[in-house]
């Protein structure tokens, strides 16, 4: 069975927008390709059973609703209730059959709200004098956590990433605990430190095409994916 979980491929559902969110999934397809996923476009109107999956990628994108967190209601805030109901039976699912997940950006807060967290629905408003710092290029730098899985993976304390969210994570909710943070101390990362791999950062590595680092992410990932799937796979037999 060692030989399987060396080659097996493993199946990656990667959650997006129905109405667009085409430049995050190719990205995060690409990564997941690179890392030795077979990734799968899952949308609130194309979906697959959580069964066929092996591994649940929760993408970026518009904000998560406020009412999911008793939040207060923004106008002008772009939501999407549908996706957000969704990645809550996805992630369900997964908690249920112990699947890797791996949150980004919008990903990480909706995984923390989804096991009982809140978020901070404008960080501009809940940090004060907060530049507004928004860019794909590795602009900002962050602080890991030692000892956390984040910094396991990463191999480093200080990383610089890209940043383009205005929500961040607030109250963190069980199992996950801070992985990291920022000068100004927003959280920047989550993560179940033992157990099923459970990981989520604001930023987005899929975008860092040719950072080693943050495409370890992506490998540490799939390789958790590639042995749940072949424990699933002994199950089924």
């Amino acid at each position: 069975m060692a030989g399987a979980v060396g080659t097996h491929r493993p199946v990656i559902g990667v959650t997006t927008s129905a109405r667009g969110g085409w430049l995050l999934w190719l990205f995060n397809a690409l990564a997941t390709l690179r890392a030795g996923g077979r990734p799968v476009r899952l949308t609130s109107r194309r979906s697959v059973r959580p069964d066929r999956l092996d591994g649940l990628i929760i993408g970026g994108g518009d904000d998560v609703d406020a009412r999911l967190y008793g939040g207060d209601v923004r106008l002008g805030v772009r939501i999407d209730p549908d996706r957000d109901a969704l990645e809550y039976r996805m992630l369900a699912a997964a908690r249920a059959r112990d699947m890797p997940v791996f949150g980004i950006c919008r990903g990480a807060q909706i995984l923390n709200v989804f096991l009982g967290g809140t978020l901070h629905g404008d960080i501009y408003e809940a940090y004060a004098d907060l530049p507004r710092q928004r860019a794909l290029l590795p602009l900002k730098r962050i602080h890991v956590l030692p000892g956390t899985r984040l910094h396991t993976i990463l191999g480093l304390t200080r990383v610089r990433v890209n940043s383009i969210h205005h929500q961040s994570v607030d109250r963190v909710a069980a199992p996950l605990a801070v992985a990291a943070v920022d000068r100004h101390g927003i959280v920047q990362g989550v993560d179940a430190e033992t157990g099923t791999f459970m990981l989520g950062v604001q930023w987005h590595p899929e975008f860092l095409v040719f950072n080693r680092p943050q495409q370890r992410l992506f490998r540490a990932f799939v390789t958790a994916a590639r042995r749940y799937g072949a424990t699933r796979t002994e199950r089924a037999a």
